[in-house]
């Protein structure tokens, strides 16, 4: 199922024709968990549908064109910038292309010390760099980067101006847009590890390393959707992950999806973070009040791999709307 083709969808409060299997990252009692955290007063405002954006006009499809915002990708733990490349490649052979920037995070680096700051000023370091020229940006995140690059937009939103910044130095343009894919909202103050329920969930555990280490099959969690071999190679692309970023929270981590509008892409058949606790989180986040819209694709938690035309569709066409 291509994500452009499939309608704009309610949240829905229905769950029940998803099957979960409960070796794999969550189950449905680590879901009751996750919901069980949140205020009920989240979950009162109506999941209506996303309404489609507003057709381009002859003046506001040039000023897209010529104003084309940055895209910085962001990958999730374990994993590398590279696991980008496929979707890149397409948006870079477009006939306006993107500009693409993938990050590596120095957590999946080698060394356990490295905290979620380290993560986070990484990726503001990219932003910056294309804010100060001019240009705008919007995040493109998946699975943990997605605390990461939330929490990295705080102040460099047209909402929140950072108003430390010197006048030399406060960039001229801004973060835009977040787009998600399989991951969660991060709540302010609180760690990666909170949000699942304080504990690691069945897919990895925490060691004397000071790494978090694998402990389900990685091909089965990530990629059962790809061939054999190719999911056996990116099994063998995975990094060491730093236990540090999962465990802290504090000052660094921030809800910055309220602060600019969200376009989340769900993954239906994810065995690593299921479309039950992926819609549990959006909906929590419409409640709170953000701007989501939610689309859909039938792949794995590495739609970026398996389903990678698709999920750049669906990158263009946030694009385009958080660009009018």
């Amino acid at each position: 199922m291509k994500c452009s083709q499939v309608n704009e969808r309610q949240v829905r409060d229905d769950h029940s024709q998803y099957h979960l299997n409960r070796d794999f990252f969550f189950d449905r009692w680590t879901i009751i968990l996750i919901s069980s955290f949140l205020p009920p007063s989240l979950f009162t405002s109506a999941c209506q549908k996303t309404p489609s954006p507003a057709p381009l006009t002859p003046s506001n499809a040039q000023a897209i064109k010529m104003s084309k915002p940055t895209l910085v990708f962001v990958p999730g733990a374990w994993h590398r910038a590279e696991i980008w490349e496929k979707v890149t490649s397409l948006l870079e052979q477009q006939q306006q292309p993107y500009k693409c920037i993938p990050i590596e995070l120095p957590s999946t680096g080698g060394d356990a010390t490295i905290g979620i700051n380290d993560d986070i000023t990484a990726v503001r370091n990219v932003i910056l760099s294309e804010t100060k020229h001019g240009r705008d940006v919007i995040l493109v995140v998946h699975s943990y980067g997605g605390a990461v690059g939330q929490s990295a937009v705080k102040g460099l939103t047209r909402r929140y101006p950072d108003d430390l910044s010197s006048a030399d130095e406060k960039p001229t343009d801004h973060v835009i847009g977040l787009i998600m894919t399989a991951c969660g909202f991060a709540q302010m103050g609180s760690s990666f590890l909170d949000a699942i329920g304080g504990s690691p969930p069945p897919l990895w555990r925490f060691d004397d390393s000071g790494f978090a280490v694998l402990q389900l099959p990685a091909r089965e969690s990530f990629y059962h959707d790809l061939t054999e071999g190719e999911g056996e190679y990116w099994v063998s692309r995975l990094r060491k992950q730093s236990q540090r970023v999962l465990k802290e929270g504090g000052e660094w981590v921030y809800d910055g999806w309220m602060d600019v509008p969200v376009w989340y892409l769900m993954t239906m058949d994810d065995r690593t973070f299921p479309v039950e606790a992926q819609e549990i989180f959006a909906k929590m986040a419409r409640g709170a009040g953000a701007n989501v819209t939610v689309r859909e694709v039938v792949s794995s938690h590495s739609p970026m791999l398996s389903r990678p035309k698709e999920t750049m569709e669906f990158i263009v066409e946030a694009a385009v709307s958080l660009a009018q």
